[in-house]
């Protein structure tokens, strides 16, 4: 018989990720007299692993206690279990499934995550539909759609393409008269979709690097929204597209667009070899897209372009971009996002670097490579994929306990810097919108049927009603929530490109508008919303409720996925309410969220 609770910081200390050079004290609680030597077999990833005995300290009711110090000199990912040698000579080991082993993430102390993007709030714009602004500016061969809140085109052409070639005519210029509507929702960073010159809507197929698309006001637009932003308080993070371009794009050029001759005229083009061709004349591409052909990461003169004195970073730096969301980063190997990663903190240490991962980004492999995202000179952040599904699952499913494991893996295995500044997501441009996935309807097959959907009144009511809680738990665990433009408003819709339909100015929703600011508010007043620590309160029978704590303050939230009031479990803490509208007492009702400012700590 043995203890050993992995999440509790009594038998792991540190609980979380440990800073290097740094120690971790493992505890074992052992029947009494029932063992002989209780061992630590600890590796690093790929390597053998070593032993170490664990020494006895005590003893604690039944139990004899065993307990080990590791020192961890290095950053990287480690792996440890137990070997239980009892006097009756059997052998445990923990955990008890054969091959399986304990995390560790040993990670680099001298890291700078800006401490700017802690405690605030970011906005995910998709350029084109959120708001005209400038004049119409289009590039022959676009298709003007002049019925602003119509269906974005969905279906292939005749030659079995889908061109995303139909433009609403939303610019920087729209984005820049509505500074004063992102600071009455508590916006403190506009994080932008591709803004580079592009042929589709989406601007995924960068076409030059150096340029802003004129469809998008050009570098003239950009400046001023920079200084617009910068007045405000508001920081500008842009994609950061480094793994591929477009096919007409100046380093490719198929199509003959741009005047110097791009890879695809020959080995003559100066950017021949950022491309790889095959002898059948295919060349590498995305994920087998056509139109998005790869580039090649390891050429020292692309990466140089990119990542140099005088590369991308640097100049669109100085231009006042604050920070970087890197697309698809998976496809970036680590001898180009080392440099990439070095430019971008080189030109200002307090940018942002933040990774599309979605998965564990701790342990992440890719391409049969473990990745180092958080070992240090890496990503300060990830989009928090896990998080979202586990929202979801939680309040459409009332299935608290994946949240709260969702929660302990993670405390567990991110580094501290990163837990509190991971981007939390409810929806992004490549997902379906958060009231659509939250209103339990089902997902039409094809998307011709997808092109009219909309949810009935009741779907809408419980979406509406269940998008509190969500928005809740994305305001107030441990990250930087990340609203995606429209979601506050009643947008739906499914995945691309109805995910992506146009902002509904003047249709808004505004009780739903009046609620985001509400909850944006509440995590402006309390300090423990930046870097507090999170404390799992109560994870069952559809009631998920935990506490975020530092010096200055503590806030314990709750919400209720049940169809039935839920008395609190928390009797250890005196409350002082918060928002008279949430509850009147410590039993949370039925479908809502609370939240409560402690007072006074008390022993249980």
């Amino acid at each position: 018989m043995y203890i050993f609770d992995e999440y509790d910081e009594y038998f792991r200390s540190p609980g979380g990720a440990v800073r290097t050079p740094g120690e971790l004290t493992l505890r074992l609680k052992l029947l009494r007299g029932a063992a002989l030597t209780a061992k630590v077999h600890l590796k690093h990833d790929g390597d053998a692993h070593t032993e170490h005995v664990m020494a006895y300290s005590g003893v604690s009711g039944a139990y004899d206690i065993y307990e080990c110090a590791l020192e961890f000199s290095a950053p990287g990912l480690y792996w440890y279990n137990f070997r239980i040698d009892h006097i009756s000579g059997t052998v445990t080991t923990v955990p008890e499934r054969a091959g399986s082993w304990m995390q560790v993430t040993a990670y680099a102390p001298d890291e700078v995550t800006p401490d700017w993007i802690r405690g605030g709030v970011m906005y995910q714009i998709f350029i084109d539909r959120f708001n005209r602004g400038g004049e119409l500016n289009l590039s022959p061969g676009a298709v003007y759609r002049d019925d602003w809140g119509g269906c974005p085109e969905y279906l292939p052409d005749e030659e079995g393409v889908l061109r995303s070639n139909d433009f609403f005519g939303g610019d920087l210029y729209g984005i820049i008269e509505k500074m004063q509507y992102f600071k009455e929702l508590g916006v403190t960073c506009l994080y932008l979709n591709p803004v580079f010159e592009a042929s589709s809507n989406h601007k995924y197929d960068t076409g030059d690097f150096l340029k802003i698309d004129p469809a998008f006001g050009g570098d003239e637009a950009f400046e001023k929204l920079c200084a617009e932003a910068d007045k405000r308080g508001i920081k500008i993070i842009l994609d950061g597209v480094f793994n591929h371009v477009g096919v007409d794009s100046k380093y490719f050029n198929r199509y003959g667009k741009y005047g110097q001759p791009g890879a695809y005229q020959g080995e003559e083009s100066q950017w021949y070899n950022w491309f790889t061709f095959r002898e059948n004349g295919k060349y590498d591409t995305w994920w087998g897209i056509e139109t998005l052909p790869a580039l090649n990461k390891l050429n020292e003169d692309y990466r140089d372009f990119i990542c140099g004195e005088n590369g991308v970073i640097a100049y669109w730096t100085k231009k006042g971009v604050s920070g970087w969301r890197l697309d698809v980063v998976d496809e970036l190997p680590d001898a180009f996002l080392y440099p990439l990663c070095d430019a971008i903190k080189r030109e200002k240490r307090d940018a942002i670097i933040i990774g599309e991962v979605w998965e564990d980004a701790s342990n992440k492999i890719s391409y049969d490579v473990r990745r180092r995202y958080f070992l240090g000179g890496q990503l300060d952040s990830v989009m928090n994929y896990p998080l979202r599904e586990a929202i979801i699952t939680c309040i459409r499913d009332s299935d608290a306990e994946n949240l709260a494991d969702t929660m302990a893996w993670m405390c567990l295995n991110y580094p501290e810097n990163i837990l509190h500044s991971l981007m939390n997501i409810l929806g992004t441009h490549d997902t379906e919108r958060i009231l659509t996935a939250l209103s339990g309807a089902d997902k039409p097959e094809v998307k011709s049927e997808m092109v009219s959907f909309r949810l009935d009144d009741a779907q809408l009511a419980t979406a509406r009603r269940r998008l509190r809680l969500a928005s809740t738990l994305q305001y107030t665990l441990p990250g930087i929530p990340c609203l995606y433009y429209g979601d506050e408003a009643g947008m739906e819709g499914w995945t691309d490109p109805f995910n992506r339909r146009c902002y509904p100015w003047g249709r808004e929703d505004n009780e739903q508008i009046g609620w985001y600011k509400t909850i944006s508010r509440l995590r402006r007043e309390y300090d423990c919303f930046k870097d507090g620590k999170y404390e799992l309160i109560q994870a069952h029978s559809g009631v998920f409720a935990f506490t975020r704590g530092t010096g200055g303050s503590r806030v314990l939230v709750a919400v209720n996925c049940s169809n039935s009031d839920r008395a609190l479990m928390a009797d250890r803490f005196n409350f002082d309410l918060i928002e008279n509208e949430f509850t009147d007492s410590l039993t949370v009702k039925a479908g809502e969220p609370a939240m409560f400012a402690i007072k006074e700590n008390r022993e249980a």
